[in-house]
């Protein structure tokens, strides 16, 4: 079920507009649905983002917008449309500072072998 709201939400955010939020990208990374399916917890990636908190917000306020357009397309698979609850995903972020931290640590590696110690 989550894999259907996440290809419904994706299309959604196009249509809506959201998938570019003050010239930064959104795009829904994944969506975990409850088994009783009462809420589903979409989780947004935002690329070169200025303010995540504020595109969040954005999106939060359009919720009712986004949920009225998913009840449309899936109200023959679901008999209640789950609650939305938006949520960062940071795992790019994390996967960009640990890009940094391995540059990082391989030019302190290469500038200590270029300093090999003289006895």
């Amino acid at each position: 079920m989550g894999g259907l709201i996440q290809e419904e939400m994706t299309d959604i955010f196009q249509r809506l507009g959201l998938n570019m939020i003050d010239g930064g990208m959104v795009s829904v990374s994944s969506v975990k649905v409850t088994p009783d399916l009462l809420e589903a917890r979409i989780y947004v990636s935002l690329f070169q983002v200025a303010d995540p908190k504020a595109t969040i917000k954005k999106i939060e306020e359009r919720k009712w917008e986004i949920k009225k357009e998913l009840a449309a397309r899936v109200k023959h698979q679901l008999r209640r449309i789950p609650e939305l609850k938006i949520f960062h995903d940071d795992t790019l972020d994390q996967v960009f500072k640990m890009e940094e931290i391995f540059k990082q640590i391989k030019e302190e590696d290469q500038k200590k072998e270029g300093e090999e110690p003289t006895q």
